[in-house]
């Protein structure tokens, strides 16, 4: 992955994600909205996120 494209977790904006604060959710099809695959930051680390063909989840460090 081209590390250009890789947005800082301080710069996310929480809004963009559709989440509903008292519940803490984040609805898959706003993470999809561009695609089949997202790349997630966590602790230094990156993970994808794959939507399959069925509709199912799969994340792979």
């Amino acid at each position: 992955m081209d590390k250009s494209s890789v947005v800082p977790e301080a710069d996310v904006n929480q809004r963009n994600f559709a989440m509903l604060e008292q519940n803490k959710r984040i609805y898959s099809d706003a993470l999809f909205l561009h695609g089949d695959e997202v790349f997630i930051q966590h602790r230094g680390e990156q993970y994808r996120l794959r939507r399959t063909r069925n509709g199912k989840l799969i994340l792979t460090k």
